[in-house]
């Protein structure tokens, strides 16, 4: 994909008109209307602004930068790099941190990179070739010899899945995960908030609610597409079903 087609592309997922963007990026309509078409060649710092005003990850940044002609501006480093070692141990305290409720570090694409011991609790029964490294939380969640036959709330909870997969374009898992679970449907009078993780485990019904985290000053992809999923009891009869299910986290990159 040409730079023209890409940045098109981009914009109009976004929702922007030529105009909204090309405010925000601080140029005139008639410009990113050149740049769109394929008349006008772009400079880097007009491609970083674009990217920026764009609120574009870090991943989508350097793609368009390439197709542009320049160098990727944010490095890519390997989770075992040291220079990320602060990052793990910020990742392990906060983990630990969030005790004796269930918490997790995923990569982009739904990757297992570290876990609280609470988690166990969660994936108790699931098939042991699921829990191998690398870990898919996603597939996990919805394969039939995972989570799947405990969740109460499946056909809600799958739908949750399947629309992140389709935000992080993650489509060949998305086709998979989909013939897991009976077709979505939106029951009337649906709102679309807070759906909590209705689930069956030794220690009775759970009804957990999620929150993600990110590093949100990123300048690295591979800790700007890092996230924290946190699990919160949604009520009291859960809270204290958890209560004392705690111990030490597995390492963040183990």
């Amino acid at each position: 994909m040409d730079f023209a087609e890409a940045l098109r592309g981009r914009r109009t997922r976004r929702k922007l008109s030529q105009l909204e963007l090309a405010v925000r990026a601080g140029t005139t309509q008639r410009h990113l209307s050149f740049l769109e078409s394929g008349r006008s060649t772009p400079g880097r710092t007009m491609v970083i602004r674009l990217t920026e005003s764009l609120d574009l990850p870090l991943r989508d940044r350097n793609d368009l930068l390439l197709a542009a002609g320049f160098a990727p501006a944010y490095p890519e480093t390997p989770l075992d790099h040291d220079g990320l070692r602060p990052v793990h141990a910020a990742l392990d305290h906060i983990l630990a941190g969030h005790l004796p409720y269930p918490a997790i570090i995923v990569d982009r694409h739904g990757e297992l990179i570290g876990a609280n011991t609470a988690f166990d609790l969660l994936t108790e029964g699931a098939a042991e070739e699921l829990l191998r490294p690398p870990v898919n939380v996603y597939r996990l969640a919805l394969s039939p010899h995972g989570l799947a036959p405990r969740i109460i709330n499946l056909d809600q909870w799958a739908r949750h899945i399947l629309n992140r997969l389709d935000q992080e374009h993650l489509t060949e898992l998305h086709a998979e995960l989909s013939g897991y679970v009976r077709p979505a449907v939106v029951p009337t009078g649906h709102l679309g908030f807070a759906a909590p993780l209705h689930l069956r485990t030794r220690r009775g019904e759970l009804r957990l609610l999620t929150t993600v985290t990110t590093f949100a000053t990123a300048l690295d992809v591979t800790l700007a597409e890092l996230k924290l999923e946190a699990f919160l009891p949604a009520d009291a009869a859960t809270a204290r079903a958890l209560t004392g299910e705690h111990g030490t986290p597995a390492s963040v990159g183990a």
